[in-house]
């Protein structure tokens, strides 16, 4: 379930996501995609494309740190069966596990983000790959949450994991890289058990 209320939101990050992944498939083949190449892979119009990313630059950054990043993620998260607990640590240890090459792309990422127009109301203009990555993590535990604690919790975790996080620690908090993962291990930790308990607590008689 999306933290965004919007009712067609899960349909944008679908079709974001399907604009990133054909982005994705042009780079990997070696090749240097258009905007018309990319809305014809993908399905879409060019002014879809824009819609969704106000500049091209921006698509073809966030398809870059997709591709460097999905595997090694998605695998950190399969490794822990079928904790939910585990399978979140092994997801916010996998995203401070960057190379410096990568992290420097996740900080153009945010400025080409934080550059550009506000974004239109339910319109993410990134972060959608944070999302599925977390609700990913915590699937084992989304039978035990109601939606509502659910949304709260991905949308908090969404907050301390990921490339603002980073930037935080690193550049206000002054924090070395194991200071810095440690600090997001244990916010991550108390805000999946702060959940848990408070629906534990709304069960009880």
């Amino acid at each position: 379930m999306n933290v965004n209320p919007h009712p067609r939101a899960a349909q944008k990050r679908r079709t974001r996501k399907a604009i990133v992944d054909a982005a994705i498939a042009l780079l990997a083949r070696g090749e240097t995609p258009t905007v018309n190449d990319v809305a014809a892979a993908a399905d879409v119009s060019r002014r879809t494309v824009y819609l969704y990313f106000p500049s091209f630059d921006q698509l073809l950054l966030d398809a870059t740190v997709g591709a460097l990043a999905q595997a090694s993620v998605d695998r950190a998260i399969e490794q822990a069966s079928d904790d939910g607990e585990a399978r979140m640590e092994h997801l916010v240890r996998a995203l401070h596990h960057v190379s410096p090459e990568i992290e420097k792309l996740g900080r153009s990422l945010i400025k080409l983000t934080v550059d550009g127009e506000p974004p239109a109301e339910g319109m993410p203009r990134r972060g959608y790959r944070r999302v599925e990555w977390i609700e990913s993590a915590l699937s084992p535990l989304r039978d035990r949450l109601d939606p509502k604690r659910w949304n709260r919790l991905v949308g908090a975790l969404a907050m301390v994991i990921g490339w603002e996080a980073l930037i935080v620690q690193r550049d206000v908090c002054g924090l070395g890289a194991a200071e810095g993962e440690a600090l997001s291990l244990w916010a991550a930790n108390a805000l999946v058990r702060a959940a848990l308990e408070d629906e534990r607590d709304a069960g009880a008689p």
